[in-house]
């Protein structure tokens, strides 16, 4: 068995570029109908149910988490910005672990924290020390979003990339949604600590399959974890004017998507709506559309290009941010199926974008990725719900209003500096 086929080959430098084959004839990366590809895209896919399930498992019981402790919407939040903050904070270095250690072990071992975590979670006992465990979960959870697109980047051909990314991505929304959902009904009964206790069940479940399904990987090169290497990974990238541009469009769309679902159970419990647990939670069934959203986003680039994609995605999730001023429940609906059709499909293109601009360090560009688009989830979940305490529901769409207008402007400016490009290209070719 080769070194490369265990995940323990020489160490070399991260900065140096994943090896493949030249030509498709020889290329042994994964493609879709191929050998392990739907093991690995369930695998993958289950990874993504368990992290957004844990990540978010509070957000749908924020009312109730309010009641208990006696605190406003901006206060039990941080049980939300928390966890999203502590996977902000450490996707770097789980990335430069994944670098060394490989994907699939940095993976299993932060599903194993993640999950152990989530179940010590049902018994806080203060706000605080619930706050302190989300954190310790959402650091823990920082190994997977940036390893995972890393893996597929090695593992998976480029042609097939954005789908096999976006079914990882459409893993989240499911994950986001059935957690949701899930707690919503098992706390109108039995009350939140014990709906946050089963999540914490399921993840196990999924967490086991994962690692009994995915393939081991067979294009993987150890790299250092010297901090100058890393460092000077990181610095490329940033140095790099299309990533700096998609990783500010990740983080406002997470933006958005992060201030509506943690100010939205506040607001369907109040009038006009008077809405139960519940059905609170059903109301988060939408994530299916991201599911849909996420999943066709290849082909929504194919069609579009990606800035068209992005300005598609930026105007749905605009029209639904509109729709849901509404005092009509279902166009309240509508709004957030569009928002959640538009922020999947947005995430999906510029996620998938920065593992195929990364020709090297794609770890550590994922990583990035990731780091200011969970910062974004909980910017949009703290002002998010400073704004709804300060001026209501309006106040909260008032800021993700202002995150699309800067998605766009920053595709605008894209569309530009590429359009600059083009016209040199020919002077430098002559």
């Amino acid at each position: 068995m080769s070194p490369a086929s265990t995940g323990a080959s020489t160490t070399v430098d991260a900065t140096a570029p994943v090896p493949v084959a030249d030509t498709p004839d020889s290329d042994s990366r994964m493609t879709p109908g191929g050998p392990g590809y739907r093991r690995m895209s369930f695998a993958l896919f289950l990874a993504g149910v368990a992290t957004f399930a844990l990540l978010y498992s509070t957000q749908a019981l924020l009312p109730l988490i309010s009641g208990e402790f006696g605190v406003e919407a901006s206060e039990a939040s941080w049980t939300v910005a928390a966890a999203t903050g502590g996977l902000a904070l450490f996707v770097l270095p789980m990335s430069a672990l994944s670098e060394r250690f490989g994907r699939r072990t940095v993976m299993t071992a932060s599903l194993a924290v993640a999950v152990s975590v989530g179940m010590l979670v049902p018994f806080a006992p203060s706000l605080g020390v619930l706050v302190v465990l989300r954190a310790v979960q959402g650091a823990a959870l920082a190994g997977l979003p940036a390893s995972a697109t890393a893996y597929l980047a090695e593992e998976v051909r480029p042609k097939a990339l954005v789908t096999a990314i976006g079914l990882f991505v459409a893993g989240n929304s499911v994950g986001g949604m059935s957690g949701r959902v899930i707690t919503g009904w098992v706390a109108q009964e039995w009350g939140w600590r014990v709906s946050v206790g089963v999540i914490g069940a399921i993840a196990v479940g999924c967490a086991v399959a994962f690692r009994l399904l995915l393939p081991a990987p067979r294009h993987f090169t150890a790299g250092s974890l010297r901090p100058r290497v890393l460092l000077g990974t990181v610095r490329t990238h940033l140095a790099d004017p299309l990533l700096r541009r998609l990783y500010a469009i990740g983080a406002l769309f997470m933006t958005v998507f992060g201030g509506v679902y943690t100010v939205i159970g506040y607001r369907l419990t109040e009038a006009p709506f008077g809405l139960p647990q519940g059905i609170i939670g059903s109301i988060f069934l939408v994530y299916l559309v991201g599911t849909v959203s996420a999943s066709t986003a290849g082909r929504l680039v194919g069609r579009l290009g990606r800035r068209g994609a992005l300005y598609l995605a930026g105007g749905t999730t605009a029209a639904g941010l509109l729709l849901s001023l509404a005092p009509s429940l279902p166009l309240v609906l509508l709004g957030l199926v569009l928002i959640t059709a538009g922020f999947f499909a947005g995430h999906a293109v510029a996620s998938s974008a920065v593992s195929k601009t990364a020709t090297h360090g794609r770890a550590q560009a994922a990583a990035l990725y990731q780091s200011v688009y969970y910062i974004g989830s909980s910017v949009g979940s703290t002002v998010g719900s400073m704004a709804f305490h300060a001026d209501g529901w309006g106040g909260t769409v008032g800021v993700g209003l202002l995150a699309v207008v800067g998605v766009v402007t920053i595709t605008v400016a894209g569309s530009r500096a590429a359009r600059v490009a083009a016209r040199r290209e020919p002077v430098a070719a002559h």
